[in-house]
């Protein structure tokens, strides 16, 4: 279970004002092999929580605490090494995804966070991508992809595919929106929910300061109350998560073996300027986070 909340508007009318705004949790097992965000690509020019090459040095700013960077961006996970999640490049591509819930897994399949790492690397527009991957859909299991391609010249263009629903991708218009493991805006409970606490934080996001809009962003993704009854969460998760029902209705999602284990949150204001802020979980304990920042300015 992940879910994402984003506001995005191409063209703010204030200066002060945050072109997008956008708070994620990535949810998984406590156990699997995996390693914090950091800078990637033949150019650093990749920022996401997973990769398969790290180089040492990087020419874009960056702030870390705690972190080792050499132990940085690797999902280790036999199999499915190099995918990811969520990423931004400096030229302003930026990949989300979360799985679909359904009862049981096709063993056969593509693995997933392969369609984030393609983008990133990719030189397609963000629709176009979405396009070839429609054509493919049915070779994964369900998923849901933001791909967005953000220019501070021409304009930010955010576009939205889900395989378990309309054939061909969106461009979605300015505004916020919410993305759990159903398709986009499903209205589960504890989405909406979410989805109102980000929206009052990101109102005033022009009266804070940066540090403050962070840190309530953090408090809405660590939000543990769990938001029942939902039986659209029952119908489509059935006897999968029926038994844990109660944990995975929170917005934070906190399990004996599986939960929230990395809060993102991306800042992108009106000059480009790119703020990354990852807060993970350590040593599979719920009690040890280190938290990552990265700032680095939109080539494009």
């Amino acid at each position: 279970m992940c879910i994402i909340f984003f506001k995005f508007d191409p063209r703010p009318v204030s200066k002060n004002a945050y072109r997008l705004i956008l708070a994620a949790n990535r949810d998984e097992f406590y156990h699997r092999p995996s390693k914090l965000a950091d800078f990637w690509g033949n150019n650093n020019e990749i920022l996401s929580g997973v990769c398969m090459c790290m180089h040492s040095h990087t020419t874009v700013h960056v702030w870390r605490s705690k972190a080792n960077l050499q132990d940085s961006g690797l999902d280790m996970e036999e199999g499915k090494e190099g995918g990811t999640w969520l990423g931004i490049s400096t030229r302003g591509k930026l990949g989300a995804l979360t799985n679909y819930l359904q009862p049981r897994q096709e063993t056969d399949t593509r693995g997933r966070g392969e369609l984030v790492t393609h983008f990133l690397t990719s030189d397609m527009d963000s629709l176009s991508y979405l396009k070839t991957v429609s054509a493919e859909g049915h070779l994964y299991n369900g998923f849901n992809l933001i791909a967005a391609d953000l220019s501070t010249a021409k304009g930010d263009i955010v576009c939205y595919y889900g395989n378990r629903g309309e054939p061909e991708p969106i461009v979605l218009t300015p505004g916020t929106y919410g993305l759990s493991n159903a398709l986009l805006e499903t209205p589960w409970r504890k989405l909406c929910f979410g989805k109102q606490l980000f929206t009052e934080v990101a109102e005033q996001s022009q009266a804070l300061p940066k540090d403050a809009l962070v840190a309530q962003l953090l408090n809405v993704l660590n939000n543990e109350e769990a938001q029942l009854p939902d039986p659209a969460i029952e119908d489509q998760g059935q006897e999968y998560v029926q038994p844990i029902l109660n944990k995975y209705a929170a917005v934070c999602v906190r399990c004996a073996n599986y939960g929230t284990r990395t809060n993102t949150i991306i800042l992108l204001d009106a000059d480009g300027h790119v703020t990354f802020t990852e807060r993970s979980m350590l040593d599979k304990d719920p009690s040890h986070w280190e938290t990552s920042t990265y700032e680095f300015t939109l080539q494009s």
